[in-house]
């Protein structure tokens, strides 16, 4: 019954503020509302605890109770991601915090599904720019996948993406230089064949044109 228990949890702290069992009621309090998926109430807590308590010996676990407070309410990328940003942020903050921990071990593993996540959403973003001929959003996009998520399975599409809207932009070293990113980082990869097989479709449809003359006034 964590929600009876997370109000006597409260008692104790309201009748026994500067007891040791306050401390302690706290830091269950919130567990008692992670439980109950009160994430609001999780995160409020948990951040009150390390603001009275931050050299607390089980600080950690609030730190951590934040992290999956946020982790628990990521959407499925078709949506807005600001709880996965949150969540990414919170993962991080307990790793530095904490590295010997097994809180800091358990984050780092959830660290790596919020990084794929975020990665499948910018992928997505850009994809749909890139359709809509919005050339620099999409780079922009797929920009951000490569050097904030470049150990994804995401990141190898991104940069085949990227060989796609330089060529549509008519920029081709650019073009070239994320080719030879993407065949050096992952030369097995199946987008890597595709990029270069685009680059000799676009070498031999195009047509050099001449400047035009120009009349001296």
């Amino acid at each position: 019954e964590y929600k009876n228990a997370a109000a006597q949890f409260d008692e104790v702290e309201r009748q026994y503020p500067y007891s040791g069992w306050a401390t302690r009621a706290m830091l269950m309090a919130a567990y008692c509302h992670y439980q109950r998926n009160d994430y609001a109430a999780t995160v409020g807590t948990a951040q009150r605890f390390i603001s009275l308590h931050r050299g607390y010996r089980d600080a950690a676990y609030a730190y951590y109770l934040i992290a999956l407070s946020y982790y628990e309410q990521i959407s499925d990328i078709h949506r807005e991601q600001s709880m996965a940003r949150k969540a990414l942020s919170a993962l991080q903050e307990v790793i530095r915090r904490f590295p010997h921990t097994p809180y800091a071990r358990q984050a780092k593993a959830k660290l790596l599904s919020v990084r794929a996540h975020l990665a499948a959403k910018d992928v997505e973003v850009g994809r749909y720019y890139l359709k809509r001929e919005a050339y620099v959003a999409a780079i922009n996009r797929f920009k951000t996948v490569v050097s904030d998520y470049p150990a994804t399975s995401h990141a190898p599409e991104a940069l085949y993406r990227l060989v796609e809207a330089y060529t549509a932009l008519g920029i081709s070293s650019q073009a070239e230089e994320a080719a030879s990113i993407l065949g050096g980082r992952y030369p097995a990869s199946s987008w890597y064949k595709d990029a270069r097989a685009l680059l000799r479709s676009v070498g031999k449809n195009s047509v050099k044109q001449k400047s035009p003359d120009r009349q001296g006034s």
